[in-house]
């Protein structure tokens, strides 16, 4: 039976009368019920989110799914940024937080030397402070990505990363100021991927720039809507030249298998193009939290 980890910290005393009780209610009932088919539990889960739409969604994903299995949730969205949630998590206040693996791992590790998906990941698990874990990583990802327009990945077969060091025209990276010194910035296109480039501090205007040709290469974070809506081309870095950050589910191991089942099915079924897709229909089409997450669980057959 399921039993998540309870708000207010019960005493042992009370954990005692809540065991007894269990064991008398079983007493009562069909001696040849092994109670198998039992799923959620009377206890609540507090889900927690950033603030920011794309984190919210992915929690209200969690929260629909729990609550289809029978669990009781609780949400608490909008908390803030880590050093806000971290704590709340750490201390049981809130049980599932959706989370990105590169930007987790840097916060309990900053040296890290990882950035490879599957090595980030690995990592992580053992990065974190006694009482947390993580459940399966998935697909969908939200991180640094290098991204060009379609007409010009045709007319130069862009792919990936690693096809820059072939185009014969002059290459302009676009993005933050800080980006030009940043060990994925231009030194380390060139040191990763034999890739000569310049740069442009384009800052809030980076997408812009691209689609006006002023740059031809934009830093742009993998779940921008605008990747979709403009119809960019997100190139494959398959040397791990940018820290990965897949989504991931932050958990309190005392619940942790309880919950495993249904959050891994949604992390299953979670995509880096899904992702933008649901935050286009959040940013584009002003749809809530609620009903993309509906509406997604639905088209991928995780409701009952």
């Amino acid at each position: 039976m399921f039993t998540a980890r309870n708000k207010g910290r019960l005493a042992l005393g009370a954990v005692v009368v809540g065991a007894a009780l269990a064991l008398s209610g079983c007493a009562s009932g069909d001696p040849l019920d092994s109670g198998s088919s039992e799923t959620g539990s009377s206890e609540t889960i507090t889900i927690g989110s950033q603030a920011y739409y794309s984190n919210e969604i992915i929690a209200e994903i969690y929260a629909q799914a729990l609550e289809n299995a029978g669990f009781t949730v609780e949400r608490d969205f909008n908390i803030g940024q880590r050093d806000a949630y971290l704590p709340s998590l750490e201390n049981g206040d809130v049980d599932l937080f959706p989370e990105y693996t590169g930007n987790l791992l840097q916060y309990y590790s900053p040296d890290t030397k990882a950035t490879t998906s599957d090595d980030v990941y690995a990592e992580l698990k053992t990065a974190l402070p006694d009482g947390l874990t993580v459940l399966d990583q998935s697909a969908a990802t939200d991180q640094d990505s290098y991204n060009v327009t379609k007409e010009f990945a045709d007319a130069n077969n862009l792919k990936s990363l690693e096809d820059l060091s072939k185009v014969t025209v002059p290459l302009t990276l676009g993005g933050n100021a800080e980006l030009e010194e940043r060990p994925y910035g231009p030194q380390g296109l060139l040191s990763l991927y034999g890739a000569t480039v310049g740069f442009s501090a384009t800052g809030d205007t980076t997408v812009e720039d691209l689609l006006a040709g002023t740059i031809n290469i934009a830093n742009v974070y993998s779940a921008d809507p605008r990747i979709q809506t403009e119809n960019l081309v997100t190139l494959a870095d398959p040397k791990g030249l940018f820290l990965a950050s897949n989504v991931v589910p932050l958990v309190n191991a005392d619940i942790a298998d309880s919950i495993a089942d249904v959050i891994n099915a949604v992390q299953a079924k979670l995509t880096a193009e899904g992702l933008v897709a649901l935050n286009v229909e959040s940013t584009v089409d002003q749809k809530s939290s609620a009903d993309i997450a509906k509406k997604w669980l639905e088209d991928n057959d995780l409701l009952k």
